[in-house]
């Protein structure tokens, strides 16, 4: 399959098996405060030095189920965490298991839990795709957007692996029209080895 795939060419509907690579919950590392995040599986990007190379698979792991949505509304509703993150796999190859998740989290906690997604596609790929897709968009706070490039790879980014990735404010670029960086973002200056390396005075 291409890198770069024609509007509509990937379709939910088709690929996705339901099945959940991992859930972990209580992290990070996966966008801003303490998360939830539903690793969902099955991405045809295939992008080289992915860290998450057995989550291509769209059979990987195990079916999504009522009893994961259960627990992880439970999870969320702990005070301390701040939201829900999508990761993959692909979680816009697999709308049928996000939306329903994201919609009964927004039922039974509104917008005070946030949602983050992490997608291969860009923003503005997403603006020519499938109803679902741009469903899935909508009901999103924050989008780290694009396909992770080698080549790129900067370990100083924060929340995005690669330099051509974004972390993109999600209501004020679908209001824009256009992709808007997400307002909070700080990126290092420096990486955690080169810190580590730094002499002592």
């Amino acid at each position: 399959m291409p890198r770069t795939p024609r509007p509509g060419q990937w379709r939910s509907d088709q690929l996705s098996q339901s099945f959940i690579a991992d859930y972990k919950p209580f992290v990070m590392v996966d966008g801003e405060g303490v998360r939830c995040s539903l690793y969902v599986s099955g991405c045809p990007f295939a992008c080289e030095g992915c860290f998450n190379q057995a989550a291509w698979s769209f059979r990987y792991g195990t079916p999504w189920d009522e009893e994961l949505q259960e627990r992880i509304l439970g999870d969320l509703a702990h005070e301390a965490v701040q939201g829900l993150t999508l990761l993959g796999g692909e979680p816009f190859l697999n709308t049928g298991v996000c939306l329903e998740l994201v919609h009964a989290v927004r039922e039974r906690f509104g917008h005070t839990k946030d949602v983050w997604s992490w997608t291969g596609y860009t923003f503005e790929e997403l603006q020519g795709e499938t109803a679902d897709k741009q469903e899935l968009l909508a009901q999103l706070d924050v989008l780290v957007d694009g396909r992770f490039e080698l080549s790129q790879r900067d370990l100083t980014l924060q929340f995005r692996g690669s330099r051509n990735q974004r972390v993109l404010d999600a209501p004020a670029s679908l209001s824009a029209g256009h992709a808007v960086q997400w307002g909070r973002l700080r990126d290092a200056e420096r990486t955690y080895e080169q810190v580590q390396r730094r002499p002592l005075l």
